[in-house]
């Protein structure tokens, strides 16, 4: 039986204000003809479809006509959805009467049975291969906050016990159910300690204190252990068949050199037969000019001698561009002195990277001290030392009225 795991797609995010509809049209697209050509039998999503939780329309029309194609592609295939941290649990279980008829399996949260005991079987969901053969059992665990993890008494973390007795109570019921030759695999939406994060795109899940758990949850029972969250794919604790498949597309410019792929493995018996990593396509390239922070007229010099696409390119394939500027004190113009020397140029601006020469090493010198007094410093006080370690200078009065401004007019509003 061949498997394909994927995870993150963030389908309705935007980079810097710019829509990327078309870059996850590409890579669905792409993804259909891998489940063709690859001759997949189930596909398994582990968390974070959509950006938000309130996908727009257009977004969910994306995913929705997906499931629809991948359907009339491979008649056969079982799909398995869990809910990741950026998703609604509910809005995405409230199609699943429909998505049922697509052989779909969307589980949000967990769920209580009469008894008010974490309902285990909603969580399981059996894998047959097209002959109708029951090769595998999947237990589809979404992210988990505190309501959705059983109460467990412990010396330690309570959620962290509460996640590793439900995925052990899962598997045992599991190990009940499974005849010899029947392998079982594991979805997880989470951040297992010991693994690699992207700085600016992944949000941190902190719950109790916690945010990593231990890759120990995962029993020697388990075949394969499909994870998302985190955006680089990666497998974790030296543990081959613990992997996050990362995301398909950089959502960051953090993630520009980051292996972006899907995981297809096969399973015989009891066990994974291979897994090999496919890379996804770019359709949009990700720049970073220059290499380092500069200061602004070597930037400007080096983006009028850059050869972009020719301006003829499609206007959905331009490359996002983010500049990187070294700056002395702070520069109004610069903005506009960057944009008019990449007047007809095929790029989109997407950001400007900002540092300061001082900036840094003011930050360093002065983090102790205001990590000590920052419960009894006011807002005007913060912004003050913030603009001071920033650009080694005292704040300007027309900038701490306008603030004090503004802070009024919230605190009025709230």
């Amino acid at each position: 039986m061949k498997i394909l795991h994927t995870s993150d797609w963030h389908l309705g995010h935007s980079l810097k204000g710019f829509d990327r509809h078309f870059e996850h049209q590409c890579f669905l697209d792409w993804l259909l003809a891998q489940l063709r050509e690859q001759d997949v039998d189930a596909l398994l999503v582990t968390g974070d479809i959509f950006d938000n939780a309130n996908p727009s329309a257009a977004a969910q029309k994306q995913l929705y006509r997906f499931l629809q194609a991948a359907r009339e592609a491979a008649p056969n295939l079982r799909v398995v959805m869990i809910a990741g941290n950026h998703d609604s649990p509910g809005r995405l279980e409230a199609p699943s009467p429909l998505l049922d008829l697509f052989d779909t399996t969307v589980v949000g949260q967990t769920g209580r049975n009469g008894a008010g005991e974490i309902d285990l079987e909603a969580l399981i969901v059996p894998l047959h291969d097209r002959k109708g053969v029951r090769r595998a059992w999947c237990l589809a665990v979404p992210f988990l906050r505190p309501g959705d993890v059983p109460r467990v008494e412990t010396d330690g973390d309570t959620y962290l016990a509460g996640v590793d007795a439900l995925y052990r109570d899962a598997l045992q019921q599991v190990l009940l159910k499974r005849q010899a030759g029947e392998a079982i695999l594991a979805m997880g939406h989470c951040h297992l300690d010991g693994s690699a994060v992207s700085a600016d795109s992944e949000r941190r899940i902190v719950v109790g204190g916690l945010e990593a758990l231990s890759v120990a949850m995962f029993d020697k029972h388990i075949a394969y252990a499909a994870l998302g969250h985190l955006h680089l794919p990666q497998s974790v604790g030296g543990r081959e068949w613990v992997r996050y498949s990362g995301s398909p597309l950089p959502l960051s410019f953090s993630e520009i050199e980051y292996p972006h792929q899907v995981v297809v493995l096969e399973i015989e018996g009891e066990a994974v037969k291979s897994i090999d990593s496919v890379r996804v396509p770019r359709a949009v390239d990700l720049l970073r000019l220059p290499s380092r922070p500069a200061p602004l007229p070597e930037v400007l010099a080096q983006l009028e001698q850059w050869t972009a696409a020719e301006p003829d390119f499609p206007d959905e394939r331009w490359p996002y561009l983010e500049v990187r500027v070294l700056f002395d004190a702070p520069e109004p113009g610069a903005r506009a002195a960057i944009e008019a020397a990449l007047a007809g140029k095929a790029v989109r601006l997407a950001a400007i990277d900002v540092s300061y020469a001082r900036g840094q090493r003011a930050a360093d010198e002065d983090a102790g001290s205001l990590l000590g007094d920052l419960s009894r410093l006011q807002p005007d006080d913060v912004l003050q030392r913030h603009y001071q370690n920033q650009y080694g200078s005292a704040l300007p009065d027309e900038l701490l009225q306008a603030f004090q401004t503004l802070l009024l007019e919230t605190e009025d509003e709230a």
